[in-house]
Parts: structure tokens; C-alpha cells; sequence
């Protein structure tokens, strides 16, 4: 709406708009009605001026940077699901440890890509790192969407006209997104103090590094790797970091019996859940839609629809197939699904078909029961399945790209080769196993080196065994999320 009104304000105060009366006027005022027909069509049209083009490029840049901000608020919206989600996964003692978690890491991460990461990840620089403007957004802009120097991946959408603080404010939510990520993964046994520290890290230093490869004109780029809104550059750095996490941490006390038997630690709310996934996968429509960076109607009709009936497919795929492992469907198996199917579509929503994505969306539904018990069967305690839904689909929907690309489906697509399905071989495919394969090597490598300077500077990264068990609502904030409650809960 927002949108539809700014449009129709720009356009009325355009200097070229004509209203329908007036085009139809068979005289313009001072014209006397009884001059010849034959004159009206041989006059000069009037000249096309530098102030009509200039006040046309400038609609275009309000309506680019308009769409690019509703779209970046909606992102940052996305960070209530996940408080909602994760605490709703997770037992009710560590509730407030969880919530504070979701609220303080946008904070944390807005200071520190401010200082560092904006400029690590799209400041001119070299193959693996921004080096000019470093601190504080200084310097040349290396981004596909503003700047000179770096035209970008996708040459079919004007990428220049949105200004520097928009691109910023758009980059800064996919950041804290992606440190959001890791917060889920290793709740219920983390110090607070240690995961605050290793968010500075992980927004300064690890997500900008990958995203620079990627996104700010890196080697990645330079090899034709696409990821049109983050499968690799946010779920999976977040999911490889998370990963890291985990193994610093260990399981859950009562999680792992001695003889390898899995014991489920059912979450306190299924309607914190619930309602999580829905504002998730409301959010997802400014998050892969707004990565165009532009008004371009076609694209972001065209991703909106991808990105829908992937989250959809995978809903159903993953009930199912719950269902048929599990005996009976599974909520939770089913909301996970669909952020599955959501996170795959990510990297190739403007690139595939809209039937491509309902493949992709089956796939990922199914993918995700698998990795849970995959990572359940390899002891890596996971409270809300965010390394199944992030890390599994977010390498699966970057290889998918390759596998399903349609250079065809619309404008923003034109940068991607044929997928392999449509005959294009290794052409797109290879690029994008060669991504995955990078990532997860400088990702997973540079979150051990920091989850274990954050255990340094923490003095350990766990709490205590009788910390863990009483909940760390009470030891790390001393305060509940349910005081009137007495809640009997597994260990």
C-alpha cells in the first residue's frame, strides 16, 4: 500500500504526466478551435530535456530505495519469529535466556557491522576481503547495488540506484538474520556472556568474509557462483557457524543415553512455535522479493511466487514423510519444513521455473526429517533443528540453483547458465558446488578459531551442570518467563 501510494504521488508530480482530459483536448488554451487539423500533426513534439530525465531517474531511485526499505523492515520483523520459534522449541526454564538472545543479537549486530563488516564485506578490496572504507561504511561502496567500480552479478536489473545507507540497512538484517541462526543451535547450554561475544565476531568478521566472496565483487563471483538472496550467504554461514557451536558445546545433559539412545526434549509451546513460522515465512516475502534491490515488478512478482510455493511443497513433503517414519504427523517436523522450504528456495528463487520450485520445495521438505535424525544419529544436539532447516537446505538450495536455473523466468534471472535439467551441464552446477565447498571450509574453520576465543574470553562457554539443570532463566538473568507456573519438565 505504501508503495502503491508512493507511486501515484511521484507520478503526479511528474512534469511529463498528462491527465486523460488533456490528452484528449483537441486544443491546448490559447489555440483558436478553427486551426487546421493538418498542423496539430505536424508540430514538433516537445524536446525530451535533461530535467525530464533527470526527475524520471529520480522516481526510480525513491521507488527502488521505498521497495528496499519496506522490504528490509520486513526482514527485520523476521527476528520476532525467531524468538518465538527457538523459545517455543526449547523448555520453558531457559524461555527469558532465549528471548534475550533473539532481542540483544540485532542490537549487537547492527554496532558491529556498522564498525567492521560493511566494510569487510563490500569495501573495495581483494578476493577474500573489503580493504578501503573499512570502519564505520566508509569508502567505495563494491556492492552489486550501489557503486561504480562493481556492476554486479546480475546485469539485468539496474543494481546502481539505491542509495548507500538503504543497501546498508537491507545487508545489516540479512546479518543479523544469520547470527540469529546460531542462536537456536546452541540454546539451553550456552553463558550468555560467550554468545553475545561470539555474535561480535560472527557480524564483524565471519558472516562479512563469506558474504564477500559472494556478494562484494569476491572470487566466488568472479567464478559465476549465484545466490540471489542468501541460501549460502546467510542460512549456511549461519548454519556452518552453528555447527561449530555445537561441537564446542556438546549435548544437552539427558539428551544422549550411554548406549547411543536418543532421548527427545520436547519444547514448552508449540503455539510460540506456530505462530514463529507464520511471521518466518510472512517475513520471507521482503527477504528474497527485496533482493532485487529495485522496483522491477516482474522479478518481484515472480520470487514471491517461487518463494511461496516452495514453503508450501516442503510443508507437505515434510508431514509426510514424518508421517510415514514417525507413525503419526508431527507439528514440529512440519513447521521446520516449511522454514526448510523457504531457506532452499532462497539462493534460486528468481533464478528456476515456478514449477522448479515445487520440486525444490518437495525436496527440501523431505531433506529436512532426514538431517534431523541424520544429526540426532551423529550426536550433534540441535534444540530446534536449525542445522537441518539452515545448514542441509541452505547447501541444497544453492546446488538446486544449478540444477534447476531458467535464464528465461524473468529479468533478474538473465545473469544465471542453463541448469543441468535444462541442458546446461556443469555450466551453473559446477560454480555452485564449488561455492558450497569454499564456504564451508573458510566458515566452519574461522567460527571454530572464534567459538574458541569466546570460550577464552568467557572463562568457558557452557554453564554449569547444575546451571543447565535448574534453567538459565534463573542462574543467568534471575528472572522467569512463567513465575505463576511450576513446570515439571525432562531432563
Amino acid at each position: 500500500m505504501l508503495c502503491l501510494l508512493a507511486t501515484l504521488v511521484l507520478f503526479a508530480s511528474s512534469p511529463t504526466a498528462v491527465s486523460a482530459e488533456e490528452a484528449k483536448s483537441p486544443a491546448a488554451p490559447g489555440v483558436a478551435a478553427s486551426a487546421p487539423a493538418e498542423a496539430a500533426t505536424t508540430a514538433p513534439a516537445p524536446a525530451f530535456t535533461k530535467e525530464m530525465a533527470d526527475s524520471i531517474a529520480n522516481q526510480k531511485i525513491a521507488m527502488d530505495t521505498i521497495w528496499v526499505m519496506i522490504a528490509a523492515f520486513l526482514v527485520f520483523f523476521m527476528n520476532l519469529g525467531f524468538g518465538l520459534v527457538e523459545s517455543g522449541f526449547c523448555r520453558a526454564k531457559n524461555t527469558v535466556n532465549i528471548l534475550f538472545k533473539n532481542f540483544v543479537v540485532f542490537a549487537v549486530s547492527s554496532i558491529a557491522f556498522l564498525v567492521l563488516g560493511f566494510g569487510l564485506m563490500f569495501g573495495d578490496g581483494n578476493w577474500l576481503i573489503g580493504l578501503k572504507g573499512l570502519f564505520f561504511a566508509t569508502g567505495a561502496d563494491n556492492s552489486p547495488a550501489t557503486g561504480d567500480v562493481y556492476q554486479g552479478v546480475y546485469h539485468a536489473l539496474n543494481w546502481t540506484g539505491v542509495p548507500l545507507w538503504a543497501k546498508f540497512f537491507f545487508q545489516l538484517v540479512f546479518a543479523g538474520t544469520a547470527a540469529t541462526i546460531v542462536s537456536g543451535a546452541v540454546a539451553e547450554r550456552i553463558k550468555f556472556k560467550a554468545f553475545v561475544i561470539f555474535t561480535l565476531f560472527m557480524v564483524g568478521v565471519i558472516y562479512p568474509i563469506g558474504g564477500h566472496l559472494i556478494w562484494g565483487g569476491g572470487w566466488l563471483a568472479s567464478k559465476g557462483f549465484l545466490d540471489f538472496a542468501g541460501s549460502t550467504v546467510v542460512h549456511s554461514i549461519g548454519g556452518w557457524a552453528a555447527l561449530a557451536g555445537i561441537i564446542m558445546l556438546g549435548p544437552r545433559i539427558g539428551k544422549y543415553g550411554p548406549d547411543g539412545k536418543v532421548h527427545a526434549i520436547p519444547g514448552h509451546s508449540m503455539t510460540s512455535a506456530a505462530i514463529g513460522v507464520f511471521v518466518l515465512w510472512f517475513g520471507w516475502f521482503g527477504f528474497n522479493p527485496g533482493s532485487t534491490m529495485a522496483a522491477d515488478g516482474l522479478s518481484i512478482a515472480h520470487v514471491a511466487t517461487t518463494t511461496n510455493i516452495a514453503a508450501a511443497a516442503a510443508t507437505l513433503s515434510s508431514m509426510i514423510t514424518a508421517w510415514m517414519l514417525l507413525g503419526k504427523p508431527d507439528l514440529g517436523m512440519a513447521l521446520n519444513g516449511c522454514l526448510a522450504g523457504l531457506v532452499a528456495i532462497t539462493a534460486p528463487c528468481a533464478f528456476v521455473s515456478v514449477p522448479s520450485s515445487l520440486i525444490i520445495g518437495i525436496l527440501a521438505g523431505i531433506i529436512v526429517v532426514l538431517a534431523v535424525f541424520f544429526f540426532d544419529r551423529i550426536r550433534i544436539d540441535d534444540p530446534v533443528g536449525a542445522t537441518a532447516v539452515h545448514l542441509a537446505n541452505g547447501v541444497f538450495g544453492t546446488i538446486a540453483l544449478g540444477l534447476f536455473a531458467d535464464p528465461t523466468v524473468c529479468p533478474a534471472a538473465a545473469a544465471a547458465k542453463p541448469g543441468l535439467f535444462l541442458g546446461g551441464g556443469m555450466a551453473q552446477l559446477g560454480p555452485q558446488i564449488l561455492g558450497v565447498a569454499l564456504i564451508a571450509v573458510v566458515v566452519f574453520a574461522l567460527s571454530m578459531a572464534f567459538w574458541f576465543v569466546s570460550k577464552l574470553l568467557s572463562n568457558g562457554i557452557r554453564v554449569s551442570e547444575e546451571e543447565e539443570i535448574e534453567g538459565l532463566d534463573y542462574h543467568e538473568h534471575g528472572n522467569s518467563a512463567y513465575p505463576n507456573f511450576q513446570l515439571v519438565e525432562r531432563r
